[in-house]
């Protein structure tokens, strides 16, 4: 697995309008990995998952730079031709079809797949990491709880039967048993094949669940490594896991157009070379 292409961001620089909101971005996926971007607020993490998706231009952003391949083929920056390649974003905020059921929403999941029994194949594969999913198949999904639509999000996607699932704050807003189990369902997708590249607040579970882990500060890679060594870094658990004072911590989260015109990007520092 390790061997095989997965996705590959080169110099990727990304502006909303005048805006500049990434720059000089390089981040790796191998094939079969979990890998991490941290940050705060206003970081560029879900700007980044945009630009690997396609959807940059729903948002009146685009890339005005750098390259963003998956298996070896460049992605053109459309969200049809990342779903035909395998990469589908599951994007923040639990967008489910509220007034649809949940069967409604996982067969709108897999309008591109055209083979009925690789279908059918998916929605047994979300019954099963889902249970609750098949109980309430006939459920309006707008009366599903937090969680549950969380989980319907995720499963819609899967029904694409992506090589690659782009996850954008997965367990936002949710009850820490719930967010468990979100975090167990993401190990099991991984175990199953998929790759994943997961934008998450919660620095612990993410870097728990990567082999290696990005962090972003105003739009540029300011820190990457394996995830276990982010984890032990002090800098790390002192930002992000909230071990440390106050006192000791520089401010974080600046806006991507907060920054002086010029300015030149700060370097990268990596705890240990990326092996795949």
């Amino acid at each position: 697995m390790a061997g095989e292409a997965g996705l590959e961001i080169t110099d990727l620089a990304v502006h909303y309008g005048p805006v500049r909101a990434l720059r000089g971005i390089r981040v790796t996926v191998p094939r079969g990995a979990v890998v991490a971007v941290l940050g705060a607020n206003g970081a560029g993490k879900t700007t980044l998952l945009r630009a690997v998706s396609g959807t940059l231009r729903f948002h009146r952003g685009g890339v005005t730079s750098g390259t963003v391949s998956f298996g070896g083929s460049r992605l053109n920056g459309s969200p049809a031709t990342a779903v035909a390649r395998g990469v589908v974003q599951v994007p923040e905020g639990r967008r489910v079809f509220a007034r649809m059921t949940v069967a409604e929403n996982l067969r709108a999941g897999a309008l591109g797949v055209r083979d009925r029994g690789k279908a059918g194949e998916a929605r047994d594969r979300v019954h099963s990491l889902f249970p609750i999913l098949a109980e309430r198949a006939h459920q309006r999904a707008g009366l599903l709880s937090g969680g549950e639509q969380q989980m319907l999000s995720i499963g819609r996607a899967l029904m694409a039967n992506p090589s690659m699932l782009l996850l954008d704050e997965p367990t936002l807003g949710l009850a820490p048993m719930m967010a468990a189990r979100i975090a167990a369902t993401i190990r099991e997708i991984n175990a199953q094949g998929t790759s994943v590249l997961l934008v998450e607040q919660n620095a612990a579970m993410a870097l728990g669940l990567a082999s290696h882990a990005y962090v972003l500060e105003v739009g540029e890679v300011a820190l990457s490594g394996p995830a276990a060594e982010l984890a032990a870094s002090d800098e790390v658990r002192r930002r992000y896991l909230g071990v440390g004072t106050p006192e000791t911590d520089r401010p974080v989260g600046i806006d991507a157009e907060d920054l002086p015109p010029g300015e030149p990007p700060r370097p990268v520092r990596t705890l240990s070379r990326w092996t795949a």
